[in-house]
């Protein structure tokens, strides 16, 4: 029989599984971001423990192993100076005539719809370092954001 028609099992068929992509550069996170991180990955520890099919096992070991990973690079960043941008500060600005808080946070604390943005994000590399009452440059205009206001995001 032609190899063609042979049929030796599903699993050689079957895409590989990739570990989940770790952001590049270091993972600073606020306190309130190693909470979340350790609070995820014990939850998906006692999903894993709980789960009977071995698929659905797999791939929570996988996502498991990602939030390992982060919890053990996880370093919480320093405090900003008083009145300067940073790791934990919430920014208020003014871009394009609107004012707008934006919190500044680690990678797997970001969520941009409710203006938490990961350090990372142009945004705020733009915002990192100023003070208030700065302008900065920000999209290609030179001094596009005011910086408005700086405080350490409550907890």
């Amino acid at each position: 029989m032609s190899v063609a028609f042979r049929r030796e099992s599903d699993e050689e068929h079957k895409e590989p599984k990739f570990e989940l992509p770790l952001p590049p550069g270091p993972n600073l996170v606020t306190a309130r971001g190693l909470a979340l991180i350790e609070a995820k990955a014990a939850a998906l520890e006692a999903a894993v423990s709980a789960e009977r099919d071995d698929e659905a096992r797999e791939a929570l070991k996988r996502e498991l192993r990602y939030w390992n990973t982060r919890r053990t690079t996880a370093q919480v960043a320093p405090a900003p100076e008083q009145g300067v941008a940073g790791i934990g500060s919430r920014v208020r600005i003014r871009l394009n005539g609107k004012e707008r808080a934006i919190d500044l946070v680690g990678h797997d604390e970001a969520d941009p719809a409710a203006d938490r943005l990961s350090f990372q994000a142009p945004l705020a590399q733009a915002l990192i370092g100023a003070e208030e009452g700065e302008r900065v440059d920000f999209g290609g205009r030179a001094q596009a954001i005011e910086i408005v206001g700086i405080e350490t995001i409550p907890d």
